[in-house]
């Protein structure tokens, strides 16, 4: 199928993302207008410690007015490399470093309409080395036995996507005997 950009305006710049319009010729040869958010890209963190537990945090998430049980995660500062924000972002959000960090996987979360790629760590060996987190966060750090986390995710206790699709590509790794 052919797909032609014929051009890209800038309509918003924030913090974390950006937003712009593309004007895009589809392959029946209509012209439409796409509202495209550019993010720099994240990285999600499944930490499991020596004891099969796996952490998460809990935070606010103003968007949807809720707490919401999360996988530790962060994005991209310009530049970053992804296994570098991935060391960064665990120390950040739950105050421990991983020995061993394993790339299983990245994924788009919203496709439709975001640039976002989602860069997928294992993370183990976990032991104490605790960064500053960002000033507008306010995280609660929570660990649960891996052989439980999926029954919170299947009982909806778990409502972020990045999570849930996380744990899907990760089962494996902590389902292992």
């Amino acid at each position: 199928m052919d797909f032609t950009e014929l051009g890209s305006t800038p309509v918003y710049h924030g913090r974390v993302f950006d937003v712009r319009q593309d004007q895009v010729r589809l392959p029946s040869g209509r012209v439409v207008q796409l509202d495209i958010v550019a993010h720099p890209g994240a990285v999600v963190l499944v930490p499991v410690d020596a004891e099969g537990y796996v952490w998460f945090v809990r935070q606010y998430r103003h968007a949807v007015r809720k707490e919401l049980l999360e996988l530790p995660a962060g994005t991209l500062e310009a530049g970053e490399d992804i296994e570098a924000c991935a060391r960064r972002e665990i120390r950040e959000e739950i105050g421990m470093s991983a020995g061993k960090l394993q790339k299983i996987g990245e994924f788009y979360p919203a496709p439709g309409y975001s640039t976002e790629c989602l860069y997928l760590f294992l993370a183990s060996d976990l032991h104490p080395a605790p960064l500053p987190g960002d000033d507008d966060e306010f995280i609660q750090v929570e660990r649960f036995p891996a052989d439980q986390v999926f029954a919170l995710a299947e009982g909806g206790s778990i409502l972020d996507n990045k999570t849930l699709a996380a744990l899907l590509l990760a089962r494996p790794y902590l389902t292992q005997t």
